[in-house]
């Protein structure tokens, strides 16, 4: 088994920051990185972005544990000795954590449209797993004609982990659009049993405007019941004026979030454009702004809508980054691994690559720190057996890793 180990003065020197750099940058500055996209934009309050540097990390024992991964994207714990992991060709895999060896793929997965960034996407288990044996899938579907949207399908899996029986899809993104991005999604369960939905806006201009619009489901935090029908107290739960499972809206492509117990609140991150990716605690139809507000610009440059980062009636941002991270999804730490780490958001980074690691004090961000630059693209993040922090790779030859303190 590969194993290497990582500090974050060697990481530092991949992202192009030299050692004297690192040892005269204060715990009272921010990260170092390149400046914003946007420079005439300015943070709605203090401490909205650039939050005070962390400084460096622990070193760590990064352990690769399954390789050959085609672009893993969701990962979910049976148990302490297997987990299963989605590839986005539409493959799911038990892996056995402890030989790292990879199952066949698991039969009855739904046919998915692995297109662009389409495919078999998160993986989550019901709260009562141990009982029913109940997965839940989301991922791109196939509608007809070239249009295709975000599905969810739930399914029993065999005592054997050899298969998905009784597969039955209990909720479809509408309207379905021709193309092959921004499908969210992140499965998430409250702790009442209650399904969160993250949905993207599918990129596109004309179907990112419907963002704004609560009667789809484009650009949304939805909120369902485990078969899929629609909770009474969701805030547009008699369809009068907004689709039923609606949440939240004004949202561009979440693919990360996570359900944090000590507030009883579902927190999100997404990808905003060129600059402007967003942490957001998303609240009972809300409106977090996109396309109308956002930080950060265009891919051309221009400014997205007006160029504006705020209005009355929108929601703003706990925290936003330009450049971007290129968010995957987070998780809050709770484990004896990192005792410093408790109650921190860390964060999958596609670019640059690695780790985010967040600090809090109540709703706002305190502290940023990065590490594991050199893993590349990060999809998933997750605490795992004895508090190990676990890692997927999003690559072609991808890899689920394991993630510990350097003994000695």
């Amino acid at each position: 088994m590969l194993r290497t180990l990582m500090t974050s003065s060697s990481t530092a020197l991949l992202l192009g920051f030299s050692l004297d750099a690192l040892a005269q940058h204060t715990a009272n500055e921010p990260v170092p990185t390149p400046p914003p996209n946007a420079t005439d934009q300015t943070p709605a309050f203090e401490g909205q972005t650039r939050a005070p540097s962390l400084g460096e990390p622990p070193a760590l024992e990064i352990t690769p544990i399954a390789e050959g991964l085609d672009h893993p994207w969701g990962l979910a714990f049976l148990d302490s000795d297997t987990a299963l992991v989605t590839e986005r060709p539409g493959r799911l895999r038990a892996v056995d954590l402890a030989a790292g060896t990879l199952s066949d793929p698991v039969a009855g997965v739904p046919t998915v449209d692995a297109r662009g960034q389409g495919g078999l996407l998160d993986v989550s288990l019901h709260p009562d797993f141990a009982d029913n044996r109940r997965v839940y899938l989301s991922y791109a579907e196939a509608r007809g004609d070239g249009a295709n949207g975000t599905s969810v399908a739930r399914g029993v899996l065999s005592q054997d982990h050899s298969r998905l029986e009784d597969v039955e899809v209990i909720f479809r993104q509408t309207p379905a659009w021709v193309s092959t991005k921004h499908f969210g999604s992140r499965l998430v369960w409250d702790d009442a049993g209650r399904l969160y939905v993250t949905l993207g806006e599918r990129s596109l201009t004309e179907p990112r405007q419907l963002a704004q619009q609560t009667d789809s489901y484009l650009g949304k935090v939805v909120r369902v019941l485990e078969d899929g029908s629609t909770p009474e107290d969701n805030p547009f739960a008699n369809g009068s004026d907004g689709a039923p499972a609606v949440w939240s809206y004004g949202h561009r492509n979440i693919q990360g979030a996570a359900w944090q117990s000590e507030s009883g609140r579902l927190w999100t991150i997404e990808h905003g454009p060129r600059g402007g990716d967003e942490l957001n605690v998303p609240a009972a139809g809300k409106n977090y702004g996109w396309p109308v507000i956002t930080y950060g610009e265009d891919y051309s440059g221009a400014p997205i809508g007006d160029g504006i980062t705020a209005q009355s009636g929108m929601e703003q941002p706990v925290y936003y980054w330009d450049p971007v991270i290129a968010p995957g999804d987070m998780t809050f730490y709770h484990g004896e691994r990192f005792p410093d780490w408790q109650g921190d958001i860390l964060i999958a980074s596609l670019s640059p690559g690695g780790v985010v690691r967040l600090t809090l004090d109540g709703d706002r961000v305190a502290g940023e720190q990065r590490m594991l630059e050199s893993l590349g693209r990060v999809r998933d993040v997750d605490t795992g057996p004895e508090g190990a922090l676990w890692l997927l790779t999003d690559a072609s030859d991808g890899a689920l890793i394991r993630v510990t303190p350097e003994e000695g």
